[in-house]
């Protein structure tokens, strides 16, 4: 699994929700809505859409349960540890490669910043519901 999915899926896990199938270098995820049929044939009903999974509440309480004290709303770092999985320079130089990072990734400071946002991004393209101020 890549890292972006790694992330997502820790995250809707602990939503007790099932993962979308992730497309990091793709707009955003369908709605689940129908597309017009041009063959006239009826389509088979949509499966019922899954709730958002409420990101900001999931976070808020696993840093309630972390005896550290981590700074995820603004931290990739923090964000990672949080979510027990691999925060070292090597995995967020895999995860600005998967989310096309055009930028020096040993500029670390300037990349970090633009992985937090672009996951926040990711994370509400993919079903999960994120207040404004985590995307900017």
């Amino acid at each position: 699994m890549t890292v972006l999915g790694n992330i997502i899926a820790t995250i809707f896990g602990h939503a007790g929700a099932k993962p979308p199938p992730i497309s990091p270098g793709a707009g955003p995820a369908s709605t689940g809505a129908a597309s017009p049929s041009s063959g006239g044939a009826a389509s088979p009903p949509a499966a019922a859409p899954q709730p958002a999974v409420d990101v900001e509440d999931i976070l808020t309480k696993l840093a309630s349960q972390n005896k550290e004290k981590l700074e995820w709303r603004r931290s990739i770092v923090d964000l990672m540890k949080l979510l027990k999985l691999d925060s070292g320079l090597s995995a967020r130089k895999e995860l600005a490669k998967e989310l096309h990072y055009a930028g020096n990734t040993n500029d670390t400071a300037a990349m970090n910043v633009w992985l937090h946002k672009q996951v926040m991004i990711k994370l509400a393209e993919n079903g999960g519901k994120v207040p404004d101020s985590l995307r900017v």
